[in-house]
């Protein structure tokens, strides 16, 4: 390590706390109003862009500058991936739930879950996935930004000064994880049918396993976006698409969804795979 190196390692120490500081007291705060007595749902926003704003706060803090959060646009071809990934794993995953009869495949519920009384027509069906693809992902995305310019815009690339590409990923997957704990515990942010400890247990293996993509897609674009438009895709198809056209049986609530077995097992082994083959590299 040069001495330059040296330098702003020994600088992203007090940046990185800064950022966890500022973090905390913005979640917890909004957490306060929002299991509180009187719970007010907008402070739900609120919890989701406290990592944004403790990276504008502190960038500009420690820098005088906004340079560094990733703001450059990636190429198309690693958008796409981005993309394109949630989709590729949520298929595999639920098909095999849905081909094995550990839940099934039904468009009454997707017609339950999104509110209509009647079944929901083949038709309706493909207008929905084509709304959900569009501009439920252009949603999806702000939201997913709040939490993005934090995490991967923010948090990776202070870690990469200090620590290696498997420990970066690591640290900062279970900061994003334990960031969700109090959602999970206090506002019931999880599968119904299944254990607490087990919900947890998967989303934290899953999240890990995500931070190792989202972490690699940073350092290989040097943008945030493709970070911030794979969360988008995760949470759109995922939520809105697979487990609403997910049937239940007393088994499903163990392999579904985030809190579930099939997502954490598979990103886990794409994960291992990856690296072996040093495409995380």
């Amino acid at each position: 390590m040069n001495q330059l190196q040296s330098a702003q390692a020994a600088k992203s120490g007090p940046k990185i706390i800064t950022f966890l500081l500022i973090t905390t007291v913005l979640t917890t705060i909004c957490y306060a109003f929002l299991v509180g007595p009187n719970p007010q749902a907008a402070f739900g926003l609120g919890v989701i862009f406290s990592p944004a704003l403790a990276a504008i706060v502190t960038q500009l803090g420690f820098e005088h500058s906004l340079k560094g959060l990733g703001w450059k646009f990636a190429p198309a071809k690693d958008l796409l991936l981005s993309y394109g990934l949630p989709l590729a794993y949520g298929l595999l995953v639920y098909g095999v739930v849905w081909l094995s009869g550990i839940g099934g495949f039904s468009l009454q519920a997707l017609a339950t879950h999104v509110g209509l009384a009647t079944p929901l027509t083949i038709g309706a069906f493909w207008a929905y996935l084509g709304e959900t693809a569009t501009v439920g992902i252009l949603r999806s995305a702000l939201l997913a930004f709040g939490e993005e310019l934090g995490w991967r815009g923010f948090l990776v690339p202070e870690l990469l000064k200090r620590y290696s590409f498997a420990a970066t990923a690591t640290i900062s997957g279970v900061i994003w994880a334990i960031w969700h704990y109090p959602a999970i515990l206090l506002v019931e942010y999880n599968n119904a049918g299944a254990p607490l400890w087990f919900g947890l247990l998967c989303f934290t293996g899953l999240v890990i396993g995500l931070s190792f993509v989202l972490t690699w897609l940073r350092m290989k674009t040097a943008s945030v976006w493709p970070a911030v438009l794979l969360h988008a895709s995760h949470n759109i198809f995922i939520q809105t698409v697979f487990n609403p056209l997910t049937s239940k049986n007393s088994i499903t609530p163990y392999v579904i969804d985030e809190f579930g077995l099939g997502l954490a097992i598979v990103i886990g082994l794409g994960v291992y795979i990856a690296i072996k083959w040093d495409k995380f590299q």
